[in-house]
């Protein structure tokens, strides 16, 4: 079912364009970046909960307002973004996959039938954001080809911590996209996906899912680019983001894609920037190392300069630190 999304378009008297690329570095060879705090007080070492981590520290680990001051200036970019790039392009066809208004897709199309799709995850700690923050990405994908399809689902604080549900919705989202590519232009043999941050934790579930149950190929994604995410969910249950997710031994154990590495069909690409968080540098690192060792083909790039929130950023700039591996994945170019 596809219906026009009703919100007016956006008038619009110029574009904005992203200044600058980023440096990257293959993290293969490279060492362990320093993470960097935003100032605060003195801290006493507690006893470690997490390899040399304490409490406090761990928690600081897992919310990136401590080591991101510019958070709020980069919503405001977001914001101001998606409403110019909407202005262009116009508003997406929204599609749905299940029976609740949140269970839809946001298409931006692409001119020419038979394109690649690109499928975007969102982030926000599991308990945040909308398909409709992503509009400032499309641009650069349905310019050089591809269709840019935004997927909506339920967040945590709506499930009740659940994130089993929100997996699921995901699984049928990326089902309904490949039984009904054809019907917004795209090929179901070209599907790509990016996640950011809780999204590519979304995105890691969803490389690690075994299809075959929901009619779907296991290589349905012909590559992935999963941003500053989340592979290994102990650590995180052990952090102050259990208050809101309800974590149990299955979905700890069910739902942290490094340990079901066997199911990956998918050529991954992996980022992170080099101010994020120790603990979201160092689950990307390990969860690299891991595929790589079993013999899956994978890369990790590592964006000097950038903190978690200035890495999705670039996703709107075709030759921006993930926009533009993100457009070569899809074998597409501006």
């Amino acid at each position: 079912m596809l219906k026009r999304n009703s919100e007016s378009d956006a008038l619009v008297t110029r574009r904005v364009v992203f200044a600058g690329a980023a440096t990257v570095a293959l993290a293969s060879a490279a060492s362990p970046a320093a993470a960097q705090r935003c100032p605060g007080p003195a801290h006493v070492k507690g006893p470690r909960v997490w390899l040399d981590l304490d409490q406090e520290e761990l928690d600081d680990a897992y919310d990136q307002t401590v080591y991101a001051f510019n958070r709020d200036n980069i919503d405001e970019r977001r914001t101001a973004n998606n409403e110019i790039v909407r202005g262009i392009i116009g508003n997406p066809v929204r599609a749905f996959y299940g029976s609740k208004d949140v269970e839809g897709i946001d298409i931006f199309k692409t001119v020419k039938a038979g394109s690649p799709s690109v499928l975007f995850i969102h982030g926000g700690a599991w308990r945040g954001g909308r398909s409709s923050q992503a509009a400032f990405m499309a641009e650069p994908f349905i310019k050089a080809g591809a269709n840019f399809l935004s997927l909506d689902f339920s967040n945590a604080l709506e499930t009740k911590g659940d994130l089993f549900a929100m997996v699921d919705q995901l699984r049928r989202a990326v089902a309904w996209t490949f039984k009904n590519a054809k019907s917004f232009g795209g090929d179901p043999d070209r599907l790509y996906l990016i996640g950011h941050s809780s999204g590519a934790h979304l995105g890691g579930c969803l490389v690690t899912t075994d299809w075959a149950r929901l009619g779907v190929p296991q290589d349905v994604f012909k590559g992935a680019l999963l941003g500053s995410g989340i592979y290994d969910l102990k650590p995180v249950r052990l952090s102050k983001r259990s208050r809101y997710l309800s974590f149990t031994d299955e979905m700890e154990d069910a739902l942290s894609p490094i340990r079901h590495i066997g199911l990956i069909r998918t050529p991954l690409t992996l980022t992170h920037g080099s101010l994020e968080t120790p603990e979201f540098q160092r689950q990307s690192r390990e969860f690299y190392a891991a595929v790589k060792a079993a013999g899956k083909a994978v890369t990790l790039l590592v964006g000097t300069g950038y903190n978690h929130y200035e890495t999705q950023e670039t996703l709107g700039n075709p030759y921006g630190f993930t926009g533009r591996p993100a457009l070569q994945m899809a074998g597409i170019r501006v």
